[in-house]
């Protein structure tokens, strides 16, 4: 008993509902799903006012707590940030509907027609830091996929997070859909996530979404399957055919548009053929734009540039740093990628066709750019409406997790008195 709650009793109940919302959920008409979607997002906008008054309350506990600036960033909220939830709920809303959708179907010699077709995969249980967007996101995707979904937000976002979910509580309401479809953990006490681990009676997979280790916990004490979101530690490689000014506009806007979040470049590593060239203006740039710069030999002799240490190969910095590195072909590359990165996001820039076929051939990043900004390792971007999470694992789901990536499938079998002989 913490807090004068009982934690224990208090998430079995929410597991509950939960399970109860998704039978619901389950065969809910997609129109009743599109409608709390809108309703939610038009109830999101009325109420930006409040949303921004919750979000001081978190921003203030987040400095007493001495988190970094790209750590503020990635908490705060004001009217453009509230404008872009808003659109992604009615992005997620006009989305065609997955449920039901015929993946496969073919006939059997013995008679039987066989269809594959997608199905929810339940209750969901999303444990994430920081982001209140997150809230929303996660809401909406599980619902249009037919689950239900157990938030755990960070204890950053607590008051945010609260508004947000009375938004979308409300289109749920407008739409006559089960209110306990999407519920949040109404506590900061951490032993709610010790116990969501456990539920393996309520909810079927959990989406932990945050730092190294937040998915390392859950990983290690999960008993229920986990779609992990790892750490993004993204790499950007400047091949010898790169152009000059295309490497200028990726490598600054992946490193410096956003530094908190998780599509951000962590490392640059540059052909040994172009140091003198590219690679020395686009070194000069980042440190212009206030990026520090912590290169190896090859590249200390920049002006402003920091040595390296062997931690900063794999570091996450989220973060105006940057580790930068010289290497001697597109394989050199690869290998440093493959030790040091976290199967995220990982670009090279490039007008060699073959160097980009190898890079893209020999590496098994989720997701893999050419001549592109790591920051569109996103959901939205890839026009999922939002995202729940990237997933660097192999099993069911991977890279940008929207709606269709949370719903299993069934097999629907037709025969006609068929019987086996």
């Amino acid at each position: 008993m913490k807090d004068g709650l009982d934690i224990q009793a208090l998430m079995q109940d929410i597991g509950a509902r939960a399970k109860a919302a998704s039978a619901e959920l389950a065969f809910a008409a997609p129109e009743a799903k599109a409608k709390a979607l809108i309703v939610a997002a038009d109830v999101l906008w009325d109420r930006r006012a409040d949303i921004i008054a919750a979000n001081v309350e978190d921003m203030a506990f987040g400095r007493e707590k001495g988190l970094s600036d790209a750590m503020l960033d990635r908490l705060m909220l004001d009217d453009d940030r509230i404008e872009g939830i808003c659109a992604s709920l009615r992005s997620v809303a006009e989305q065609d509907d997955p449920v039901g959708t015929v993946i496969a179907e073919w006939d059997q010699p013995s008679g039987l027609h066989i269809q594959r077709v997608r199905t929810p995969l339940g209750v969901v249980g999303v444990i994430y830091e920081s982001r209140p967007n997150v809230t929303a996101d996660a809401g909406a995707l599980c619902l249009k996929a037919g689950n239900a979904v157990i938030l755990r937000g960070g204890s950053e976002s607590f008051h945010s997070s609260g508004v947000i979910l009375e938004c979308l509580v409300a289109g749920l309401r407008a739409a006559g859909l089960p209110e306990d479809a999407i519920q949040r953990v109404p506590t900061r006490d951490r032993a709610a996530v010790s116990e969501m681990l456990t539920m393996t009676d309520h909810i079927d997979v959990i989406v932990p979404r945050g730092g190294k280790g937040l998915v390392g916990l859950v990983q290690r004490e999960a008993r229920v399957p986990v779609f992990a979101h790892l750490e993004g530690i993204v790499h950007v490689y400047l091949d010898a055919s790169a152009d000059p000014e295309k490497a200028l506009k990726v490598v600054l806007n992946a490193k410096t548009r956003r530094t908190g979040i998780c599509g951000a470049a962590e490392c640059l590593l540059i052909h040994r053929d172009i140091v003198d060239t590219i690679g020395q203006g686009v070194i000069r740039a980042l440190i212009d734009k206030g990026v520090e710069v912590r290169g190896d030999e090859d590249l200390q002799g920049i002006e402003g540039v920091v040595p390296a240490t062997e931690g900063d190969w794999g570091q996450e910095y989220l973060d105006m740093i940057l580790a930068a590195r010289v290497v001697d072909d597109v394989d050199a590359a690869i290998a440093h990628i493959r030790e040091y990165g976290s199967n995220h996001t990982d670009c090279i820039v490039s007008e060699d066709d073959a160097a980009a076929a190898r890079f893209f051939e020999r590496l098994d990043s989720a997701i893999l750019m050419r001549n592109a900004s790591t920051q569109f390792a996103d959901g939205g971007e890839f026009g999922m409406g939002a995202e729940i999470g990237i997933a660097t694992g192999k099993m069911h789901a991977r890279g940008p997790v929207g709606a269709a990536q949370l719903t299993s499938f069934k097999y629907l079998v037709t025969g006609d008195g068929t019987v086996r002989s």
